[in-house]
């Protein structure tokens, strides 16, 4: 039992026994004690007043002598005018230290068979580009949310819907044709996707040329796009492609399975990766069938050009497109399709799509059209979403070749923290340069990550990287250099032969030390709220907090040079936990920490 869950009960015993009411615990208003008060709980009591029918510094003052009378974790109390400050025994605080040392991944909820099964839907990329700054957000949100939908004890699929068709992907394709030379990953060491984007770039280069051709001859915009050689071809290469004709999928094939192999290569170095991806050249006529049979049912309803559609006005929406009149698919029947494919494969209970905040009204009208086709996890689905990303430069265009590349920008935050540790002093200049690579390596995408995560998702963002890599603030390196002092501090004690797991329990507390165990009793309640929530910005602010908190602590206190035998294993023992926590939290959001910076 939690000390939230004692305290509660005990007040609601109180309550029973001082005024004869019964009193359920949900009506209890627990919260922590302001920093400016003395307390670790506070009671509000103004709801109760009802029941005692006193002055609320009457009703609190009475509930707090009977606590401290029947309840020995109570150690102090005092009434501020309406609120019931509680203070924990010292003694209390020393046993939880010893249960949260017990309990491995201390905060989590391990799922069982019968858990909870949750889709969890990220990254979701196009087969014409690489992976760029807006995918790391994208993928570092899912894969942190699918961690923590688990620490809540649900069992999680991690899935991802490859956009591997259509009019953008043909534009890479007619290019490598037209100006590739046959050039491939291997003979030109290019990763697959770069060398697709290139294409992609190129594309779009010539279309503009030829555009700005027709246009000298005195077309309109619009009349050259139509009139555009280049266009036509792409689009008859898309028919082609549509029919099945074998030329064009085998180069549709070879090209996508260069870019496969360089997703694959990023994801691996980020940190990320699937249960299952979905393809949308599979979903797309699984997604038309399934629209075809809901307008058997009468579901949906045909106009007279031949088009199908979804009339959503009586849910406050408008009228939405599901199959053209020629009969192809919108994205939203690729979303049907797709979802269909999910719930044959996975008995899902609830569905998260991670999506940027600019699908909102998409993903409100797949839910409503979800629900329409019977799917019983459609009307709760999830869809987390998040505000853009950009840097100090400005927005990013993929078809100009402005984008900022994933794999460069991971490069730039390694190369970045090599040159931070080094302006530092060189702290790791007595480590092998293998290790003080791999050092560099895990701070370099820390300092990243952390940095993506710690905001609200929900908000536009810029991203700096110079910022992100500071080993003072609320930074990822900052964290995880906390982590490493506290192995750092183990490691000295069993030199030293300091006896951490059979000490005896100190005589009294510092607040400090009772603050730093405070916190780390926070922890279950801050996953419970991350997954209500769907928020790791609150576990990364949690992690940073706890980092702060330790190493004023750190300053302040003696640890490995306290004479008191009892004392100083009693710290060692509280840093081990801090340390167990911070890596516990920070490896939910997908950051790694190192052994020693």
């Amino acid at each position: 039992m939690s000390i939230e869950t004692t305290v509660v009960k005990s007040v609601v015993d109180a309550i029973k026994s001082l005024y004869g009411a019964e009193l359920s615990a949900e009506k209890i208003q627990l919260q922590k004690t302001r920093k400016e008060f003395e307390g670790d709980f506070t009671v509000v009591v103004f709801p109760l007043l009802a029941l005692s029918k006193k002055r609320p510094e009457e009703t609190a003052q009475e509930i707090g002598e009977y606590l401290k009378a029947n309840q020995p974790v109570i150690s102090a109390f005092n009434v501020v005018k309406g609120f019931l400050n509680l203070s924990i025994s010292t003694s209390y605080w020393i046993e939880l230290l010893g249960r949260i040392d017990k309990t491995e991944r201390w905060g989590t909820v391990a799922a069982d068979e019968n858990s909870p099964l949750v889709m969890v839907e990220y990254s979701s990329p196009n087969t014409n580009k690489p992976l760029h700054l807006g995918h790391i957000r994208n993928n570092l949100l899912g894969y942190a949310l699918s961690n923590i939908i688990a620490a809540n004890g649900n069992r999680v699929v991690k899935t991802n819907i490859v956009n591997d068709r259509g009019i953008h992907i043909c534009k890479s394709m007619l290019a490598w044709q037209k100006w590739g030379n046959g050039a491939t990953p291997e003979s030109i060491g290019k990763k697959g996707d770069h060398l697709i984007g290139d294409y992609y770039v190129a594309f779009d280069k010539h279309y503009k040329e030829e555009l700005a051709v027709l246009m000298e001859k005195g077309m309109s915009k619009e009349e050259a796009e139509v009139a555009s050689p280049l266009m036509a071809e792409a689009r008859e290469m898309l028919v082609k492609w549509e029919a099945g004709d074998k030329e064009v999928r085998a180069l549709w094939e070879q090209m996508n399975n260069w870019v496969y192999e360089g997703f694959d290569e990023t994801y691996k170095r980020l940190g990320v990766d699937f249960d299952k991806i979905y393809y949308e050249s599979d979903t797309y006529l699984v997604g038309k069938e399934t629209v075809l049979g809901g307008l058997e049912k009468g579901l949906f309803y045909r106009r007279e050009d031949g088009s199908v559609w979804a009339d959503l006005t009586n849910e406050g929406l408008d009228e939405k497109l599901l199959l053209r009149s020629d009969g192809t698919s919108v994205y939203m029947t690729q979303d049907i399709g797709t979802a269909q494919l999910r719930f044959r494969d996975y008995p899902i209970d609830k569905m998260v799509y991670v999506v940027g905040n600019e699908q909102n009204y998409h993903f409100q009208v797949l839910s409503l059209l979800l629900d329409r086709l019977g799917f019983s996890w459609g009307k709760g689905l999830v869809h987390f979403s998040y505000g853009m990303v950009e840097l100090p430069e400005g927005k990013m265009k993929s078809r100009e070749g402005t984008v900022v590349d994933a794999d460069d920008l991971m490069d730039e935050m390694i190369n970045t923290a090599r040159e931070t540790s080094e302006e530092l002093g060189g702290k790791l200049n007595d480590i092998p340069a293998e290790e003080k690579a791999e050092i560099n390596r895990i701070i370099g995408l820390g300092a990243l990550k952390y940095f993506m995560l710690k905001v609200d998702a929900r908000k536009n963002m810029l991203f700096n990287p110079k910022e992100s890599i500071d080993f003072n603030g609320n930074t990822g390196p900052f964290i995880q250099y906390t982590y490493a002092r506290t192995r750092s501090i183990e490691r000295k004690a069993a030199e030293a032969g300091v006896n951490v797991d059979n000490a005896k329990a100190p005589a009294s507390l510092s607040e400090k030390e009772c603050s730093i165990i405070r916190m780390l009793n926070e922890f279950p309640a801050v996953i419970r709220q991350a997954g209500t929530d769907y928020s790791p910005s609150g576990i990364a602010n949690y992690a940073y907090d706890l980092a702060k908190e330790y190493n004023q602590f750190y300053h302040d206190f003696t640890i490995l040079r306290e004479e008191n035998e009892d004392v100083k294993a009693f710290r060692v023992l509280l840093t081990r936990n801090v340390g167990k926590v911070i890596k516990t939290a920070m490896n939910i959001l997908g950051i790694e920490v190192p052994e020693r910076m």
